[in-house]
């Protein structure tokens, strides 16, 4: 973590790459759902995950560490996520049971938040699993969008865009699952936090 100015700071590179990514979100959706441009399509998610590499690793290596930097990449990775099934479930490629159980998840573990802060928390630390969902489903879906086709590419796109996204969405659950058993865990042997008179 760097100092307090760099901490808070907006403009960092890092950021500037996230920011990159989050408009990304509309053009992928866009580009899929209007003129159904799946090579280009399949282009921003590959930039998507080179800027979601390069954010933390100039994070860490510049010391550009901050809190929008923190706030900024998990919402990108879930607002890509969110826009590649419903692109892909509006286009028939997955069915609408994929497109609602990770949007579903997402909603159960905002709802903890506010017993989160019950406890004096804003978030608990990102778990190992919910990194390799992400991983996971990142891999999933562009190969399920490259196998909306015929041939031999296509096909081996479709069998191992399921075995990702199976995965992706088994893990996922799972993290969501272990995350709310930490919550419970939390609320039962952290007190409240003491509130400070201003007298």
């Amino acid at each position: 973590m760097g100092d307090d100015t760099t901490v808070n700071r907006v403009w960092t590179l890092p950021n500037v790459l996230s920011m990159v990514r989050l408009a990304g979100v509309p053009l992928f959706l866009w580009l899929v759902l209007g003129p159904e441009a799946d090579l280009l399509a399949l282009g921003v998610l590959m930039l998507s995950g080179v800027t979601d590499f390069l954010d933390g690793y100039l994070a860490r290596r510049l010391g550009q560490t901050s809190v929008l930097g923190q706030v900024l990449d998990p919402v990108a990775d879930r607002l890509y996520i969110l826009a590649v099934v419903v692109g892909l479930a509006l286009r028939d490629i997955v069915p609408w049971w994929v497109a609602l159980s990770l949007p579903l998840r997402d909603l159960l573990l905002w709802g903890l938040v506010p017993l989160l802060r019950t406890r004096g928390y804003s978030a608990l630390p990102v778990h190992f699993l919910g990194k390799a969902a992400t991983f996971n489903l990142l891999y999933a879906f562009p190969l399920l969008l490259l196998g909306d086709g015929s041939g031999t590419v296509a096909t081996l796109a479709q069998v191992f865009g399921w075995a990702f996204a199976i995965w992706g969405i088994a893990l996922y659950w799972w993290a969501g699952i272990l995350y709310a058993w930490e919550v419970r865990n939390l609320l039962r042997t952290t007190e409240r936090p003491a509130r400070t008179s201003d007298a």
